[in-house]
């Protein structure tokens, strides 16, 4: 980028035409003699020649002015934050024994130049910047809000006090040796009492030139944002009470004034205004150096100001700094800093920048690399018409074999397909499966069904897949059977899916169930019921992501990350499956790839914390040492929880402070068997919120402490909220065993009852109606039960016991095998 010299070396001409102004009041009635006076940066233009206009109604001026802009005076720079202020004045009658010309201002109108800075040729001859320069060139918008909390000592301007002014600067490193200082003057003290409201106007940065009403630039303003998402000081949850009170009740100082600054290669020129400063604040930049990056803003406390202070920190950690003054006459500049310390003053900037410093990957681009990092899925061989039909006719023979067992099905327990029978039990389930498929073989209709499907597997073979000649390579058998059996199962699942009816257990369910049995430990159910979920629906990514977290828990990452590909292949904004990838790939040391699923994440949902946390995390771009928001330290504890490391989890979630902390912080207490410390967080957690989304895994480990500790009752309700949100095996067994300890057998029963409906493999469950039916005295379905819970092979050394026990005492129940 070179140097702007005007338009090439010379300057370029700049013609501002005031053609007609509209309903004038002067100070009388009658008509108003009036001009128009044009000034920019401080220089009168020119004036526009007297009118007369009658009250109400137009005048043409037709008045045409002109300057030159160039890197001497008035600067791409001036016009980048300094409007062209127009006048309208009226010229007062003359009084008797007046020698002088009375005039009144009636009006002002203000002029933006910014659109010339991005090529408007309108109004210029000749484009101000070319191409290149407009390419190269950047515009940095500093915006000073508000300093909230000042010193006490401060007061309003009063005429018997000595005038003050409140003043912040800010230095803008333009180049590597070039810095500017932007001033901002004309603060406003205030005493509180109430809120700054939102959605004010920002201000010119030109103070007392500009008449009222005439200060503000049009169509931009101040919107609050909430603190977690700001960039500064004072985000904790402690600092809120501080700030919400500073904010509307204590003193502050309001400015509201954007300070606009164009950026080319050497910058515009420095101020040469010299003032002693007495506090300063230190932004951080870091966060304008992420990949599409252009705006910081937040809430900067300010400290006492010394130079070596200044020097050690902007080279330490590349902070900016803006410094703040309260001048007064005869004024102690060295006490006066202190004052903010105890005050904890602190200062709400914006800066933004027009185009990010560091460029962001297009969509398209980081799409085709990640896509590039995927293996890619060997695609079945498709010609359409011999392929489509051989696909139809093997769906066809799936259906006809599932209509004639189906068939054989009735004919072997026929009575229970009658209207108004009795349902079949489902406890036998597995009883009719096995006399079933015995029926099939004895009678050679299962021998028939092979050889009826065997000729449509064979025309899928041929002409779906293409291969007609035998495999010499074993490894390219096995392969090809692999793919060929995936195939046929999903096949037979669409052709099913056709004819049965829709399960009694939906998808939904079966991911909480899953869910749920992962949350326990059960990682083989769990396995099953997202197995289950794949063959009914192998199209959704979500599905796939949940898999892959499944063996992400069982430390099998190579399955996990084939899980996590093959959802970002099917779906490439699948943004969980994305942060998977890139954290695989961050723990097998392959940094670049990370990098690029990160990144592609943050493209996905750029405001997702998460996204932003891990791809600092490869990009190393955010400093341990100062700055990091709560939202920072909550996401990287749930990845630590993720991989299990506990300690560093803890530790990051005493740094975030926020209200959903104390969850994670029972789960790693839970994790580590401190359930005394888990149960006083998961309390604490439920006191905090009332419709937390992630209270499930709250009440059953909670639950189960209170089950722990003999607090039959407070587990009882504990489930019963559980059971109210998101019902489960799990939690009517919860408050099975809950009621049944508390003596409550009619509860009891109804609520392992529930549990068995939603899941009749749970050995536990059985187990516990056996105990039920022995209190109740029904021998047969308290030898039942206990024949199913030793069948499913029921692990609770303490519940075998308790049956024992009152089997015993009861002198049944024991069945004869």
């Amino acid at each position: 980028m070179e140097q702007f010299r005007g338009a090439g070396d010379k300057a370029t001409l700049v013609k501002i035409t005031v053609l007609r102004g509209n309903n004038l009041r002067g100070n009388k009635a009658e008509s108003i003699l009036n001009y128009v006076r044009a000034e920019f940066n401080g220089i009168v233009l020119g004036d526009s020649q007297k009118l007369d206009a009658a009250v109400d109604q137009g005048v043409d001026y037709n008045f045409t002015c002109s300057f030159e802009c160039s890197d001497a005076a008035h600067t791409l720079d001036d016009m980048a934050h300094k409007p062209v202020i127009l006048t309208v004045i009226e010229v007062l009658p003359k009084e008797k024994k007046q020698k002088e010309e009375k005039t009144a201002v009636i009006g002002q109108a203000i002029v933006d130049l910014l659109p010339l800075l991005h090529d408007v040729t309108v109004c210029v001859p000749e484009p101000l910047l070319s191409g290149v320069q407009l390419s190269d060139s950047n515009l940095l918008k500093v915006t000073v809000e508000t300093a909230y909390s000042v010193p006490e000592v401060w007061n309003p301007v009063s005429g018997s006090g000595p005038p003050s002014s409140y003043v912040a600067a800010l230095q803008v490193p333009l180049t590597a040796e070039k810095e500017q200082v932007l001033m901002f003057s004309n603060g406003l003290l205030k005493v509180g009492g109430e809120s700054e409201p939102m959605g004010r106007p920002r201000k010119w940065p030109l103070g007392p030139l500009l008449a009222p009403g005439a200060q503000f630039i049009p169509g931009v303003s101040m919107e609050g944002e909430p603190i977690e998402m700001e960039d500064g000081d004072l985000t904790s949850i402690e600092d809120r009470d501080f700030r919400k009170e500073a904010e509307t009740n204590k003193k502050r100082v309001s400015w509201d004034t954007e300070r606009r600054c164009f950026l080319d290669v050497d910058g515009a020129g420095e101020d040469e205004t010299q003032l002693s400063f007495h506090g300063v604040a230190y932004v951080d930049m870091a966060p304008l150096l992420y990949p599409g990056a252009r705006r910081v803003r937040g809430a900067y406390q300010l400290y006492p100001f010394y130079d070596s202070d200044l020097l050690v920190k902007s080279a330490a950690i590349g902070t900016d700094s803006v410094t703040l003054v309260e001048t007064e006459q005869q004024q102690q500049v060295n006490t006066e800093g202190q004052m903010y310390a105890d005050s904890r003053t602190y200062i709400i900037i914006e800066i933004a920048l027009e185009k990010s410093l560091v460029p962001k990957r297009s969509p398209e681009e980081l799409a085709k690399r990640v896509m590039e990092l995927i293996p890619p899925r060997a695609p079945l061989p498709r010609r359409p018409a011999g392929a489509e039909r051989a696909v139809q006719e093997y769906q066809a023979q799936i259906a006809s074999v599932a209509g004639q067992v189906l068939e054989q099905y009735q004919q072997l327990f026929g009575p229970a397909f009658l209207p108004g029978e009795k349902p079949l039990d489902p406890t036998s389930q597995e009883q009719r499966k096995t006399k079933l498929l015995g029926e099939l073989n004895y009678s050679g209709k299962y021998f028939a069904f092979k050889e009826q499907i065997k000729y449509s597997v064979v025309r899928i073979v041929r002409e779906k897949m293409l291969r007609t000649e035998a495999f010499s390579d074993p490894e390219q058998l096995q392969a090809f059977l692999s793919q060929l059996y995936v195939f046929l199962v999903d096949e037979m699942h669409v052709a099913l899916n056709k004819t049965q009816p829709r399960p009694l257990v939906d998808g939904a369910q079966l991911i909480h169930f899953a869910k749920e049995a992962q949350l326990n430990g059960d990682y083989q159910l769990a396995a099953q019921y997202y197995q289950e979920q794949l063959t009914r629906d192998r199209s959704d990514p979500a599905h796939w992501f949940d898999y892959g977290v499944l063996y992400m828990l069982t430390t099998d990452y190579q399955k996990a990350e084939e899980c996590f590909h093959y959802a970002v292949s099917m779906e490439q904004t699948h943004l969980p499956s994305l942060l998977m990838c890139g954290i695989l790939a961050e723990m097998g040391g392959r940094f670049e790839e990370a990098e690029t699923f990160f990144e592609g994440a943050t493209c996905v949902d750029p405001a997702n914390v998460v996204a932003w946390t891990l791809f600092a995390l490869a990009q190393e771009l955010l400093c341990p040492e100062g700055g990091l928001s709560s939202s920072y330290h909550l996401a990287l504890a749930r990845l630590q929880l993720l991989r299990a490391e506990y300690g560093s989890a803890e530790s990051s979630l005493k740094e975030a402070l926020h209200d959903n902390v104390w969850a994670l912080f029972g789960h790693i207490h839970h994790l580590t068997g401190e359930f005394g410390k888990a149960q006083e967080c998961y309390e604490r957690t439920l006191d905090f919120v009332t419709d937390a989304t992630d209270t499930h895994p709250v009440y059953l480990r909670l639950g189960s402490i209170y089950l722990q500790e003999g607090e039959f009752q407070r587990a009882k309700t504990t489930y019963l909220r559980a059971c109210k949100s998101s019902p489960s095996c799990l939690t009517w067994l919860g408050l099975g065993i809950a009621c049944y300890r508390l003596g409550e057998l009619t509860e009891a029963e109804d609520a392992l009852t529930e549990a068995n409906i939603l899941n009749n493999g749970n050995a536990e469950v059985w187990g516990y109606l056996s105990l039920v039916c022995l209190q109740t005295g029904r021998r047969l379905e308290a030898e039942q039960s206990y024949k199913y819970a030793l069948k499913l092979n029921l692990q609770k050394e303490a519940v075998l016991r308790e049956i024992k026990a009152l089997q015993d005492h009861v002198g049944f129940g024991n069945p004869c095998f």
